[in-house]
């Protein structure tokens, strides 16, 4: 693992020949550092060879079998945009990179451009893209992580009989090249090159390295005369080209077991210990991830890796919740009263067509709110909130690791390349860099305030959109539970409530759904229209906007169920309608909780199915239509003799917008997780289910499906953390209102310490709750209903003659009563409770977050103490390299036959 050297010794030219200088008698150099290529492993590699006979055969080399592809172009030749691409591929070769091109062995009309970067090319632009190299071997340091997790492995150990071989631990004889040495480096300098340690100029910069520096050639190669003529996006976006990728390192199959025989290649390698359902339950081998993928894709499968074990305790605790639901069902009072209330006679929850109904026949539906809504819900919504602040502060400590372990800590934004578009855009306008020294583009103050205008007023008018479909859900809520109510069917008509959320459900998915594709079409042109300056400033504008609109689509329902549903209604004879004509919707007789608990779990498990199939199942799909089509033309022996290149450009591209998917599905199933999760406590349970497979599902797709994609270097997640930062404290704030007002929680603690047996006497157990269903029920008079809302039938089928009186659910005073249907005592009692469990809950909660903030230290205490070695050490290289030259200098004046003394001040 390369290790970065500290910026501030590089200051000078002083302290850069100071560390770089050669001190063949030293410690330092006596302990040679092996480079170690990313993806082309070093002498000690113990793999196998590359054969050179082999280069021409397997498609990875130009037809010399020397020079090794390092890029793939992909055009038709039927394609008009002839010129442009001549004026391109010009240029490229007067950058000094060389050129190939092969026709399609499928399709005479596609042609293949093969690229390779020399040395000399290779060495200019990683000068001036600061490409950090190894010069010099570092002292080990012992992590104390690593003998903590030596006592864990012993422990495990005397478990092995039951569990798989060698659980969640990594198979080091099946990755011999995991094992990387520790090396200071430096950005690579041309005038400085024998201070790197250079075995094989052709393996030096790896082959990520060298696809990053062709494709940072690419993007400034002009294809027309004109500063806004230029880079490859542009050639890609109007047809010019139909691709551009890497290649990958030959095929992820062997017929030779990798024990017995090595891996092929490292992504033979990548598949057997990542991508494989066999190592479902064993450690992600970051190292090689990074090292094939890069610093950003291999930081994704980290945080998804650290999120998905931070989820076992979470899913432990709410499947605790639930099963202590379940065995706490046949003592719960509140329920018992529910299933024995065949005397209380409920009003119709619509107008006209819905029936009275008895209290007892929502005996199902009061076992099941039980199930999710009970003593533990409380404890559960804290413990949630207070898991958010531990996953974020620890993942700030692994991220921390990761950074130094990947020499990530000194990479800035201002290492970052400026957007082809921004310099086209601004070329004309520049100023001096504060940072560099040098001119470069700029935006105008003012230019970049009326784009962000425009940008907020569009991203406005899509959240309007979204807040019109929810309305639309609500009209269609409120129309169909009176027609599933007069429904044929009785199963329907019975449980036209349930149908009727059901329905609205899944409408609302595909609403979603379909929302998300022009979303992702305005979002991606309000972004364009800002003008970012660099990639990730594109990315954190498009991944903000993209993230709003799709949580306010995916949770806008949602909120609605939570705190709106059943809240405004009215009460019997004066109901609130919706444009004077459809009777809001009311709450089932056992609550509203149970609609949220059928909302939360419907959206869960069709976004997350959806998501798996269009991820893996589409381009599997794609890509066995492309395979069957080969087979059909030109057999099955034929297409093993295909190039790496054919191949490669059969797979399906990678996302447009690299890692955006994943990282959005993860991040809005962590709201899913968090936000509501006192209605749901089965969402970590299966959250943790889904993302198990998501690793494997993820993976396979990089390594099989996928074309290779561009290794991209970032220290951090980016804005991602930001957002899960404010669902964090979002949750908080919904899962308390969740408890005190969705739920009956507050309710019930009210009528056993105030209204109940136990009033005053501080008990709040089973017995308190005795006649707490009769108490939360209030009495209406059937002649007191609105003509628009009297039930067709007048309920004599439950006494025999015309029913007198019903019930329903609210704290109002009965009709005889001086202020009829009047707010009782009790409920500005629940009212009040309510708001002060609000406001305690969400103090108590964040005081324990900032606690916990602050009681965790953003760098591990052994990661701090190493790099404060490191600092140390570099201080006694500094001074031992320096008085070597001193003496070298000396024995040098000396052997010229100068006088050292003399000139010597």
């Amino acid at each position: 693992m390369t290790r970065p050297l500290s910026h501030q010794k590089l200051q000078s030219d002083l302290v850069l020949e100071q560390c770089w200088i050669s001190n063949l008698d030293s410690l330092w150099m006596q302990i040679n550092c092996e480079m170690y290529s990313s993806e082309s492993p070093g002498p000690d590699y113990s793999g196998p060879k590359e054969v050179p006979d082999k280069n021409k055969a397997n498609g990875l080399y130009f037809r010399d079998g020397k020079c090794r592809i390092d890029y793939i172009l992909v055009y038709r030749k039927s394609n008009p945009q002839t010129e442009k691409r001549e004026v391109f591929e010009r240029n490229i070769r007067a950058e000094g990179l060389q050129m190939e091109k092969e026709s399609s062995l499928t399709n005479s009309d596609i042609i293949f451009v093969k690229l390779h970067a020399p040395w000399e090319v290779l060495g200019k632009y990683a000068e001036l893209m600061n490409v950090r190299m190894p010069f010099r071997r570092k002292i080990y340091y012992l992590h104390r992580r690593y003998k903590f997790m030596n006592r864990i492995e012993k422990q495990i150990s005397r478990f092995r009989g039951w569990l798989p071989r060698k659980p969640m631990k990594l198979d080091k004889e099946t990755l011999p090249d995991l094992e990387e040495n520790d090396c200071y480096t430096a950005p690579f300098s041309q005038q400085r090159i024998h201070h790197f340690i250079i075995h094989n100029k052709d393996t030096f910069f790896n082959n990520a390295t060298r696809s990053r520096i062709v494709h940072h050639i690419l993007q400034r190669v002009k294809y027309e005369e004109g500063k806004n003529k230029i880079g490859l996006n542009r050639l890609l976006s109007n047809g010019s080209y139909e691709a551009a990728f890497p290649l990958h390192e030959g095929s992820y199959r062997s017929k030779n077991s990798i024990r017995t025989h090595g891996a092929e290649n490292h992504r033979h390698l990548l598949y057997e210990c990542w991508a494989s359902w066999g190592v479902w339950y064993k450690y992600q081998p970051l190292d090689l991830v990074r090292r094939y993928f890069g610093e950003k894709i291999g930081l994704y499968f980290a945080w998804l890796g650290w999120y998905t074990g931070m989820l076992f305790p979470a899913a432990f605790i709410g499947l605790f919740v639930f099963l202590y639901g379940v065995t706490t069902l046949n003592h719960c009072q509140v329920s018992k009263e529910v299933c024995q209330a065949t005397d209380i006679i409920m009003c119709p929850i619509c107008d006209k067509y819905c029936p009275f109904m008895r209290l007892s026949d929502s005996c199902v539906y009061a076992k099941v709110t039980h199930l999710f809504d009970n003593g533990a819900t409380v404890f559960f919504a804290v413990f949630m909130a207070v898991w958010a602040t531990v996953f974020l502060e620890f993942w700030k400590r692994r991220r921390a690791v990761i950074a130094y372990d990947w020499d990530l800590i000194d990479w800035e934004e201002e290492e970052e390349e400026i957007r082809p578009q921004f310099e086209a855009k601004y070329s004309k306008k520049e100023r001096m860099n504060p940072i560099s020294g040098k001119p470069e583009p700029y935006q105008a103050f003012a230019d970049k305030c009326s784009r962000l205008i425009v940008s907020a007023s569009g991203i406005f008018f899509m959240i309007c959109v979204v807040i019109a479909a929810v309305f639309g859900i609500v009209i269609y809520r409120v129309v169909t539970v009176s027609t599933f109510a007069a429904f044929k069917w009785a199963l329907i008509r019975n449980n036209s409530q349930v149908a009727t959320t059901g329905t609205a459900v899944c409408i609302n998915f595909c609403i979603i759904m379909l929302l998300n594709v022009l979303y992702e079409k305005v979002a991606l042109f309000l972004t364009n229209l800002e003008q970012p300056r660099t990639e990730s400033e594109w990315e954190n504008s498009f991944t903000l906007k993209m993230f709003l609109f799709q949580f306010v689509n995916l949770n806008s329902s949602t909120f609605y169920i939570a705190f709106f549903l059943g809240r405004f209604t009215g009460h019997p004879g004066a109901y609130l309608r919706l444009i004077n004509r459809w009777r809001l919707e009311e709450c089932h007789p056992s609550g509203c909780l149970i609609d949220l608990c059928m909302q939360m779990g419907i959206i869960m498990v069709l976004k997350q199915t959806w998501n798996n199939f269009m991820e893996l199942g589409y381009p599997l799909i794609q890509n066995w239509w492309t395979r069957r089509k080969l087979r059909q033309e030109y057999g099955t022996q034929r297409k093993t003799s295909f190039p790496q290149w054919e191949k490669d450009y059969n797979l399906q591209p990678m996302n447009a917008y690299g890692l955006f998917d994943e990282y959005l599905e993860m991040i809005l199933q962590f709201g899913f997780t968090t936000i509501f999760v006192a209605a749901f406590p089965l969402a970590p349970l299966l959250a943790l289910l889904n993302n198990i497979i998501e690793i494997r599902l993820d993976a396979y797709k990089f390594v099989t499906q996928w074309r290779r994609p561009l290794a991209s270097r970032a220290k951090d997640i980016g804005i991602w953390y930001g957002i899960l930062e404010g669902i964090g404290i979002l949750s908080v704030i919904t899962n308390a209102f969740v408890i005190a007002v969705t739920s009956d929680f507050i309710p019930r603690l009210v009528y056993a310490y105030k209204y109940g047996p136990c009033a005053g006497q501080g008990e709040a157990g089973q017995k308190c709750m005795v006649g707490y269903v009769n108490a939360s029920l209030s009495v209406f008079l059937v002649s007191d209903f609105e003509n628009r809302s009297e039930p067709t039938s007048n309920g004599s089928e439950f006494s025999g003659s015309p029913l007198k009186y019903c019930r329903y659910r609210d704290y109002r005073d009965p009709p005889h009563s001086p202020v009829p249907y009047g707010y009782t005592l009790q409920f500005w009692h629940v009212l009040a409770a309510r708001l002060a469990f609000i406001i305690v809950f969400e103090h108590l909660v964040f005081c324990i977050k900032h606690l916990i903030s602050y009681l965790i230290p953003d760098l591990p205490k052994d990661l701090r103490d190493r790099m404060r070695r490191e600092k140390y050490l570099i201080q006694e290289m500094m001074y031992e390299a320096e008085l070597e030259r001193l003496q070298k200098e000396r024995k040098e004046r000396k052997k010229n036959g100068k006088s050292y003394h003399n000139e010597w001040p």
